[in-house]
């Protein structure tokens, strides 16, 4: 079988220690079951280094303390090495996949270049980032503008919520964009052979009489003269 090339970017790397990305990533590695794919993972770094992870390439991309712009430097670094690796073994068969859409400002550049040696961009654009409280306006703005230039250029965007590939659809209807919904997994236990269904109320119960006297001592506050 012919070898599969996948670069994932946007996670902080593996192994997994920090959020959702990072786990999605760590078990698309190890849990992989077609052997014909090869997996190329940016890591956020403080040197250039490569080491293996359960058969993926890992590649560190070395960035500066630059405040809140370092997660966009940090993707648009590693597609800089993601297209200078692919050049320079000559790899076939390759898909971008990119996590977030923070350099969607950029990525007509970077699609323009991975279409000339055809690549396809894949891309998760997460959830709404510019709608998150913790953004001022300029903030905002931003998001939604590499969110929209995300939704124009993706070849596949892959949502991992219904609502968010609605959104996507009908927010972005004019770019016609190519969408799909997949889920994340989950590791399910099985075995209830130690199921102790005690435990598991008396657990309810602390945690109904805590909230019952955090109530009692808000309304005493609230009261007191």
């Amino acid at each position: 079988m012919e070898q599969k090339n996948v670069f994932l970017i946007g996670s902080n790397g593996i192994p997994a220690n920090y959020g959702g990305f990072e786990t999605f990533v760590e078990n698309l590695v190890v849990k992989k079951k077609k052997t014909n794919i090869k997996y190329h993972v940016a890591c956020l770094a403080k040197d250039n280094k490569e080491f293996e992870y359960h058969g993926a390439r890992c590649f560190n991309v070395k960035v500066p303390e630059i405040g809140s712009a370092k997660a966009e430097y940090y993707d648009l670094v590693a597609l800089e090495k993601t297209i200078h690796y692919i050049k320079k073994n000559k790899l076939q068969n390759v898909t971008v996949y990119v996590l977030g859409t923070g350099v969607g400002l950029f990525i007509w550049f970077y699609k323009m270049r991975l279409k000339r040696r055809g690549i396809k961009l894949y891309v998760n654009p997460d959830g709404c980032e510019w709608k998150r409280a913790k953004w001022n306006a300029i903030l905002k703005k931003f998001f939604r503008v590499c969110e929209k230039k995300m939704a124009k250029h993706a070849d596949l965007l892959i949502c991992d919520s219904k609502s968010v590939e609605q959104y996507i659809q009908e927010d972005y209807q004019k770019y016609k964009p190519n969408t799909t919904f997949i889920a994340y997994g989950s590791d399910i236990q099985t075995n209830f052979e130690n199921w102790d269904e005690t435990k598991l109320e008396t657990w309810y119960q602390e945690k109904r009489n805590y909230q019952t006297q955090l109530l009692s001592n808000c309304r005493q506050i609230c009261t007191r003269k």
